[in-house]
C-alpha cells in the first residue's frame, strides 16, 4: 500500500478567495469572520475587485490556515451572510 502525500501541510498560508453582491458591504463582513475563526491577519494584503458591470466583488485574504476544520468553518460562516456567491 502507497502512503498518500497531503495536500497542504498545516498550519500555511491560505488565501481565500469571497465572491458576492457588490452593493453589499462585503469586505468588512468577510474580515469580521476570519477574524472570527483567523484571529488576527494582515489586512493590508486584502486585494478586492469588482465585475465589469460592477454587479459583483471578489475579495481575497490570505490568512495562516491551522487545519481541515478551521478552513470547513469559515467557508460555512461566508456562505451563510446571503451575500456571498461563492468562496474558492
Amino acid at each position: 500500500m502507497s502512503e498518500q502525500t497531503p495536500l497542504l501541510e498545516f498550519p500555511c498560508a491560505y488565501p481565500i478567495k469571497v465572491i458576492g453582491h457588490g452593493d453589499a458591504n462585503l469586505r468588512e463582513r468577510v474580515i469580521e469572520i476570519m477574524r472570527v475563526h483567523a484571529g488576527e491577519f494582515d489586512e493590508t494584503i486584502i486585494t478586492e475587485r469588482a465585475s465589469s458591470e460592477g454587479r459583483f466583488v471578489s475579495v481575497t485574504v490570505t490568512i495562516t490556515a491551522t487545519g481541515k476544520p478551521q478552513l470547513d468553518n469559515i467557508f460555512t460562516d461566508l456562505k451563510a451572510t446571503g451575500i456571498v456567491k461563492m468562496v474558492l
